[in-house]
Formats: C-alpha cells, sequence, structure tokens
C-alpha cells in the first residue's frame, strides 16, 4: 500500500503559519513580479477568483471582500516544504518526495505493525499540524495511481476529515462510479475528452477498458499502464514518476529594466547558477548552453537576442558556464534596448556515469567545489555561497512588493512572542 500526503493550497497555508489571525480568511498568491495569481485557498475560490487570470483583472474584487493578497515568499514555502517532509517521513521506511507540497509513502515492508492504515493517516495529519501548522490530506491505495485518486476523494469529499483509503472493495466500487477520467493521475482533459466521447465517463469503466478496441490515437502505452494501476497492478515506479529533465531552464521577468552590460551578466549568471544546481542535482552533464535577453513583448518595437554555446565537453560546473557567459555577453548587450526577460538554457544534456572526456579539452570539472557550493547552498539556504559574477546588489529582481516576513530564513524576521 501507498500513501500521497499533500498540503492543502500550499502557498497560502504556509502564508497563514505564523499569521493565526488569517487562517479563515481568504487569501492568494502572486507569481514572480506580482504578475499572476498562482494560489488561492477555498475561501478565495468561494468569492470568485480563478488561478492563474492576472492581478490586476482580480484586483478589484480583493478589494471589494478584504481578500489578503501575497507576494510569492519563496524562502519561506522551501523551509517549510522541508520541514513538512521531514515530519511525513518519520511514518514509512520509504518516502518519495514528488513535489513541493507532495510526498508519496511505502508501507508495504511495515503493512504487519500497522492495525489500521486509515488511523495511520490520521495521525500523520496530526503530527505535520502539531508541528508545522500545516494541513494536509492523505491518500491510500494499493498502487500510486490508486493512492492519487483517494487523496482526490480526502481532500473534495466531505465527511473523509483528510482522510481516504481505498482498501475496501466496495468503497472502492462507490468512487470509481462516481469519479471521471479527468480525475485519475495522468490523464489531461484531451484525452479524457476523447474518453467520453467513447462512452468512458467514470474510472470503473476505464478501468474495464481494453484500450486495443479503442481508436489508435487513444492506444498508447502509458494510458495502458494507468488502467492496471486503477486494477491495482504496481506499473509506476518512484524513478519512473519523476524523470531526469531532458532539458533545463531558467527564466525571469525583471522587476525593474535592465539598461546596462554589467547588470545584464549579473542577471544571466544568476540564471546559470540555477540551471547548473539543478543538473548537478539530477547528475547531469551540459552540451550546449542557450542564452537569451528580450524587451518586453508588449513593446512597440520587441528586440530579441539569443547566443547558443557548443562544449567540446560537456559540463555542469558553474565556472565553466559562466567563462562562456562572459565571452558572449557582448552578442546579448544592445544598449537601446531595455531588457524585460532573461534566461538560460541547458541543452543536449547527458547522464554524468556517461561523460564524454576530451584528450585536449584543459578546462576539467572541479566537482569538488562544485560538491561544497552546493552543500553550503542546501545546508544554510540558497545564495549562501556564490561567484561574485553575480553581483551583490540585484537592482534587477523580481517585484515583490507584497512580500510577507521570510520568518524561517531572515534573522531580522523571527517571530517575536510576548510572554
Amino acid at each position: 500500500m501507498f500513501a500521497l500526503v499533500d498540503a492543502n493550497s500550499f502557498y497560502c497555508s504556509a502564508e497563514q503559519v505564523f499569521r493565526p489571525a488569517w487562517r479563515d480568511k481568504a487569501i492568494i498568491v502572486l507569481s514572480n513580479n506580482d504578475g499572476c495569481i498562482v494560489a488561492a485557498n477555498k475561501a478565495a475560490i468561494a468569492l470568485g477568483i480563478k488561478k492563474f487570470q492576472p492581478y490586476f483583472k482580480a484586483r478589484s474584487l480583493c478589494e471589494r471582500y478584504g481578500i489578503i493578497v501575497c507576494s510569492s515568499n519563496y524562502e519561506l514555502y522551501a523551509d517549510l516544504s522541508h520541514k513538512m517532509m521531514q515530519v511525513i517521513g518519520r511514518f514509512a521506511p520509504e518516502q518519495h518526495i514528488y513535489s513541493i507540497d507532495e510526498t508519496f509513502l511505502d508501507f508495504n515492508d511495515c503493512l504487519q505493525t500497522i492495525p489500521s492504515l486509515a488511523i495511520h493517516a490520521q495521525k500523520i495529519r496530526r503530527a505535520v499540524w502539531k508541528e508545522t501548522r500545516l494541513p494536509v490530506c492523505v491518500g491510500i491505495g494499493k498502487t500510486l495511481t490508486l493512492a492519487k485518486v483517494a487523496n482526490h476523494v480526502a481532500k473534495k469529499w466531505p465527511g473523509f476529515r483528510g482522510v481516504c483509503a481505498l482498501d475496501d472493495p466496495n468503497f472502492m466500487q462507490q468512487v470509481f462510479d462516481r469519479l471521471s477520467p479527468i480525475d485519475v493521475w495522468g490523464i489531461g482533459n484531451k484525452t479524457s475528452k476523447k474518453l467520453v466521447e467513447q462512452g468512458i465517463n467514470t474510472i470503473q469503466k476505464l478501468r474495464e477498458t481494453n484500450l486495443k478496441r479503442l481508436p489508435k490515437s487513444l492506444f498508447n502505452v502509458e494510458l495502458q499502464r494507468t488502467i492496471n494501476e486503477l486494477n491495482g497492478i504496481p506499473c509506476k515506479l518512484w524513478d519512473g514518476i519523476r524523470a531526469d529533465k531532458l532539458q533545463i531552464f531558467s527564466t525571469r521577468s525583471m522587476g525593474k529594466r535592465i539598461t546596462d552590460i554589467e547588470n545584464l551578466q549579473q542577471a544571466l549568471a544568476k540564471h546559470i547558477a540555477i540551471a547548473a544546481a539543478k543538473a548537478r542535482q539530477q547528475h547531469s552533464l551540459c552540451g550546449t548552453l542557450l542564452l537569451f535577453a528580450s524587451s518586453s513583448p508588449f513593446d512597440q518595437n520587441p528586440i530579441s537576442y539569443r547566443v547558443t554555446i557548443h562544449f567540446s565537453q560537456a559540463t555542469n560546473d558553474t565556472s565553466q558556464l559562466l567563462n562562456a557567459l562572459s565571452e558572449s555577453i557582448n552578442q546579448l548587450f544592445d544598449a537601446s534596448v531595455h531588457y524585460y526577460k532573461v534566461g538560460v538554457g541547458l541543452l543536449n544534456l547527458s547522464n554524468t556515469k556517461h561523460q564524454q572526456f576530451d584528450l585536449f579539452n584543459t578546462h576539467q570539472l572541479n566537482s569538488p567545489l562544485m560538491n561544497v557550493l552546493d552543500s553550503i547552498n542546501q545546508r544554510y539556504g540558497n545564495n549562501s555561497a556564490f561567484f561574485a559574477t553575480q553581483g551583490i546588489q540585484e537592482n534587477w529582481a523580481m517585484r515583490r512588493e507584497l512580500l510577507t516576513p521570510q520568518y524561517t530564513t531572515q534573522w531580522c524576521d523571527i517571530p517575536k512572542i510576548g510572554c
């Protein structure tokens, strides 16, 4: 049996942790530069807020109903997520962190020690709330897909108190008859519509489907795996649900337009550092570096520049990537352009296990330095250690005018308790 533990409206819930007075209030969280609504709790949605719409369209609605609006506090979210995952990990011998607010647990090696999975799940919820003040829902099933379905029921259906275990055949039948294919993990809108056109409008009908009798446009290996999982046959493993990325990009719109070459280089260097750290995390090497910078697409005459750099020997060394940036920055800079968006892409990725060396390449990877850099940043927080090329004062940094205190990562923001 597997469990999926998922935080409820994680960004909004994280904003409420150190603000008890906000816990019953409608809250939304904005994207980079306070552009779009990326998170909204149930109270905000009930008032008419729609996720992923531009904030300026919802501003009057927020003011009318007193909806609390926050800029994305990524530092706070990452730290609270780490604490939440540590608490959840105590309840099973194996844990797989799927995203910032979702994690899977594997109970298959300890089922005999758990008299009731539902009670065990309630203990998880209570422990997470007690130690982090984050509300979570727990779904339990025989496969990862069934655990995801159970989590959907725990979160959406009333009366379950945040826990659903699909371990009773009669109850499972009721769930499968009420839910549609769109509620199944891995089935998107297009596939769901095609299934409904074929008369497959419930999970139960999907479980009984023989794909070979359907149009070829619907027959694929991934959908067959999903059907097998819905029938209790495990097909998805930890390695399969989160494959290594084939390309890594880091891009950002600027809070303030960039007009000089120094700030442009610093901004690109920042994104190179982010992308390189992600590559090292998944043990990948970059064969091609893409650099791009542009004005706003809404400018009267939008301008965009890009440079592609190929390496004779693939690398994930930040210093080598920064050297490539220094040699190419003049090709990206134009004094007449007010840069609004910059970014980098690591392409042609390969695994470090299959690294192809170059006899004539004198620039070798400095893996020990990169390991020290990553370990410092993992222990003390992002950008605790960085290359000077990134600059110290980020005048171009994203706009976060509604940023709440970084309670757990900034000394000056540590909550003060009156006794």
